[in-house]
């Protein structure tokens, strides 16, 4: 189910009775399309996220942390202005529009009582979140939308802002009379989604789907007609997994699969959006460097058969260490000024091998020129056998920095950045205003109370392994798998800790939605890292290999806070 009215519907609900005469303490704009503004009601925090993201736009409370940019929007800044101190004296929905009208209460500079309000519009790409006066001015929108996008509705500061334009002949369906809904219901014996959705307003496809399926199923359609709507005011969040999440505010019969419940639907928002929202603004920070590695891996990945045609001709080296010899052992049987001359290889049974030569220079000298290319590339073959296993290293290197862009959530991005910036796919800021805190592995514990530490990115998963970790510890990664090091803190884990840390080492790999996957397990005193290696590099041997299959739930409630 989309964020359609109906979820809106229930969201205001909702938030009426968690946020209403609460005071705003704090706006943050953490990522481009996000607003959380911090609200103090019944003696608690809240953080009321409201979203006009072009695929995840929604309005809830949040329990997922948000990382700040340095430099606050100017947005940001009017929002601070004007509803820092606020009071929250509504919270509204336009008909069953997907529109939430916030109405807040503050003082003027002149110490006057004014109210303001937020119109948060959740429609896809044209989703936005404009502040107003109470003379429908525009103070400002999340999104500025000038009169060449949109010559009906142009939203800008000081403009006037107009309603999206709605359908005339849909109607509200929790407000539509008993006459009107009886009427409408018994004109047809066959009601389908299509026709749900073109006469009433806000619903989506799923939910107009649900309503037409328990109209068709029973005559007495008005009393079905008004349980279902009274289910929107009393919810129960579901999220139901077949193939694909979908969340709805109660359960849906035409919806099957396993179903998990939650107490608010803003809890069932952070559990179905916060995954998906997460990897998106990773995308939106990381999306050029990410193709700038993708490039450098390319690059790589095309070096590796020249430096492999170069082995390739090195390998011929010894027929010119041959000819040279031949040469040597013959110099009274080849005239001056030839340009080749013909001898018998006793290398191979005397079989006649022509040698070609230069006519300027003499026999001897001949001779030598051919030792001196066979020490050339023999000496070359070293160089480029280095060059080789550095190309490849590079390439298992940028597999693990891309895999730990995409499994990683913009918390994390920071330490990748250092991880980028140590190893020179990225420049470094020379003014830095804001202190990075030490980031720190993850931390797990297992059913028998152990505790597994995960590495987040290549250089944590060194400091990890190779500083942090007892030699008696147990090191496990996935095999030959981009991913992060996993140790157990144990000298004697048991077996169910060790598969539940292979678990977790698939999981946070780049394989960590497939089955059956590998995963390497040795104690760390067998671990080394080889000179002049790329972070995360390490070898080992003596290994035990497990394949599993990540359980995300499962994984995810072992988790704990360092």
């Amino acid at each position: 189910m989309s964020f359609d009215g109906f979820m809106m519907h229930a969201m205001t609900e909702e938030l009426n009775q968690m946020l209403v005469n609460g005071r705003v303490t704090k706006v943050q704009h953490p990522y481009t399309y996000d607003l959380i503004l911090t609200v103090r009601a019944n003696r608690q925090n809240y953080k009321w996220l409201l979203s006009a993201h072009p695929t995840y736009a929604r309005v809830q409370t949040t329990t997922i942390p948000y990382v700040n940019p340095e430099q606050p929007s100017n947005f940001c800044m009017t929002l601070r202005k004007h509803l820092e101190g606020a009071i929250i004296k509504s919270i509204r929905q336009q008909n069953n529009d997907r529109l939430m009208i916030i109405d807040f209460q503050k003082r003027d500079e002149l110490g006057d009582q004014q109210i303001l309000t937020l119109m948060v519009e959740v429609m896809g790409r044209h989703s936005n979140i404009i502040l107003i006066n109470e003379e429908m001015m525009i103070i400002d929108c999340i999104k500025h939308i000038s009169p060449s996008q949109n010559t009906y509705r142009t939203l800008l500061p000081g403009g006037t802002y107009r309603f999206p334009p709605t359908p005339q002949t849909q109607h509200n369906p929790f407000t539509i009379s008993n006459e009107a809904l009886f009427e409408w219901l018994n004109q047809t014996n066959d009601l389908d989604s299509n026709m749900i959705q073109s006469h009433f307003e806000g619903f989506g496809k799923d939910t107009a789907k649900e309503l037409a399926y328990r109209l068709n199923q029973t005559n007495e359609r008005a009393q079905t007609w008004k349980t279902f709507m009274a289910n929107f005011t009393t919810p129960k969040p579901t999220l139901t997994y077949k193939k694909r999440y979908d969340l709805t505010p109660f359960p849906y019969i035409t919806l099957e699969g396993e179903q998990t419940f939650y107490p608010t639907l803003s809890a069932l928002c952070d559990a179905y959006y916060g995954d998906k929202a997460e990897r998106d603004r990773v995308q939106q920070q990381m999306g050029q460097m990410l193709q700038h590695l993708s490039h450098e891996k390319e690059k790589a990945i095309q070096k590796i058969p020249k430096l492999q045609k170069s082995l390739d001709d090195a390998d011929n080296a010894e027929i010119l260490r041959q000819k040279g010899e031949l040469l040597t052992t013959f110099l009274y049987m080849i005239p001056k000024g030839e340009s080749s001359v013909t001898l018998a290889n006793y290398y191979d049974n005397d079989q006649p091998i022509e040698i070609s030569l230069n006519p300027a220079y003499s026999p001897n000298k001949n001779a030598q020129k051919y030792f001196q290319r066979y020490q050339k590339l023999k000496k070359g073959v070293r160089k480029v056998q280095e060059q080789l296993e550095q190309t490849k290293q590079t390439i298992d290197y940028l597999d693990n920095l891309m895999s730990e862009i995409e499994l990683a959530t913009p918390l994390e991005m920071d330490a990748i950045k250092e991880e980028l910036i140590a190893s020179g796919y990225l420049k470094p800021k020379h003014k830095t205003k804001k202190h990075n805190v030490k980031s720190t592995p993850l931390h797990y514990i297992s059913t028998d109370g152990t505790s597994i530490l995960v590495g987040k990115n290549n250089l944590q998963n060194d400091q990890l392994t190779l500083r942090m970790a007892k030699k008696t510890d147990y090191w496990l990664h996935a095999k030959n798998i981009p991913g992060s090091h996993v140790i157990v803190q144990s000298n004697h884990p048991s077996d169910d800790t060790l598969l539940e840390a292979a678990e977790i080492a698939a999981y946070h790999s780049k394989y960590r939605y497939s089955a059956q996957v590998p995963v390497d397990c040795v104690q760390v005193k067998k671990i080394r890292k080889p000179n002049g290696t790329k972070p995360g590099f390490v070898i080992y041997e003596g290994q035990k290999t497990y394949f599993v299959t990540p359980d995300e739930k499962r994984i995810l409630a072992k988790r704990k806070s360092l």
